[in-house]
């Protein structure tokens, strides 16, 4: 277990890193340097807690899900491992897939099955992905209400954007708690689910709050809500998934008790 000193000043480490301009490749080899292999190996939960949140926020990519993936499946880091049948998976590098947001790193790779340990680790991970990438999104919507004006008043003033905002707060933070309580697969699907439809209200709502403005390919905020949507979709969505868990309950006719989650 690695202490509080330790963890922010690797996250001062790692957020530089993703802020400094570059691709994908030189990101991975920068935050190998600081030394998310290491962190990965020895505090698994910790690690993807603190990257990914900051990946999500700072809307940089580096092929990091692979590394999780392969630690869970206990093979060395550095390989790239498919998400889906389709093959698609985070690239290091390969030939990007066609139809996806470029700055997202996709590609097509063999396919070999994940096993149930790897696809929770890969869900919790994306899952807090999910989380930072809404976060930016409420902090852009909150900045542009908290500046521009609307009959005379901030639009941060008006009742509805609070609500949207303040809703949008709730969830992500609701996500959050859920997957920094995940620790196996149930209550990691539970929690990709919830940061998939957190993710999803943060990119709506926070369109709202945006407006017109919101719409311009040049504003970040486009960004952050086309990797949301792409996001959400890998490993499960918010809505399969959550129709997965329904229907284990529907068929074991059984919910688990609060202090089994």
């Amino acid at each position: 277990m690695i202490d509080a000193a330790d963890l922010t000043l690797l996250s001062t480490g790692f957020r530089a890193a993703m802020e400094e301009p570059g691709d994908a490749d030189r990101l991975d080899a920068a935050l190998v340097e600081l030394g998310w292999r290491e962190l990965l190996a020895d505090s698994p939960d910790e690690a993807v807690a603190l990257v990914f949140p900051l990946l999500g926020a700072t809307g940089a990519h580096a092929p990091l899900l692979n590394d999780v993936l392969l630690h869970a499946l206990g093979r060395p880091p550095g390989g790239v491992v498919a998400l889906a049948e389709n093959g698609l998976a985070f690239g290091r590098p390969c030939v990007p897939a066609g139809g996806l947001d470029p700055a997202l790193g996709l590609c097509r790779v063999e396919w070999r099955p994940l096993g149930e340990e790897a696809v929770a680790a890969g869900r919790r991970a994306l899952g807090f992905q999910l989380v930072g990438a809404g976060r930016a999104m409420l902090e852009l919507a909150r900045e542009h209400a908290l500046t521009r004006t609307q009959f005379g008043r901030r639009l941060a003033s008006f009742q509805a954007v609070r609500h949207r905002l303040a809703e949008t707060l709730v969830t992500l933070e609701a996500a959050e708690a859920a997957l920094a309580h995940a620790t196996d697969p149930t209550t990691s699907t539970l929690g990709k689910a919830l940061a998939g439809r957190a993710g999803l209200a943060a990119a709506r709502n926070c369109q709202q709050v945006l407006a017109g403005i919101g719409f311009t390919a040049e504003h970040r905020f486009q960004s952050f809500a086309r990797r949301v949507l792409v996001l959400d979709d890998l490993l499960g969505s918010a809505k399969a998934l959550a129709e997965d868990v329904g229907g284990s309950l529907l068929a074991t006719r059984r919910a688990p008790r609060l202090i089994e989650l």
